[in-house]
């Protein structure tokens, strides 16, 4: 699903990067030349709330794009609520 995203993002002109978990993703060094994050909600290790709450503690300002194929009754309000920029389901 990841490549598969990425795929979509780059044939749509732009640039993407994926990470296999959200450990690897903050532990990049050039965090600040994203324009945005999509996350999955649901990861091994780290989930996507997880990793918004860490993105905070570092005052960034990145938007972050939540996705998730999970049903659950409110998943979205959780998602929006967290601080995300937008909800995919």
């Amino acid at each position: 699903m990841r490549e598969a995203l990425v795929g979509l993002v780059r044939s749509l002109g732009y640039e993407a990067r994926s990470f296999a978990s959200a450990e690897d993703f903050l532990a990049c060094d050039d965090l600040e030349r994203f324009a945005c994050t999509i996350t999955d909600i649901q990861m091994p290790g780290m989930n996507g709330f997880e990793l918004k709450q860490r993105l905070d503690e570092r005052h960034s300002t990145l938007p972050v794009v939540m996705i998730t194929a999970r049903t659950e009754p409110g998943l979205e309000q959780k998602a929006l609520s967290s601080g995300a920029t937008y909800f995919l389901h």
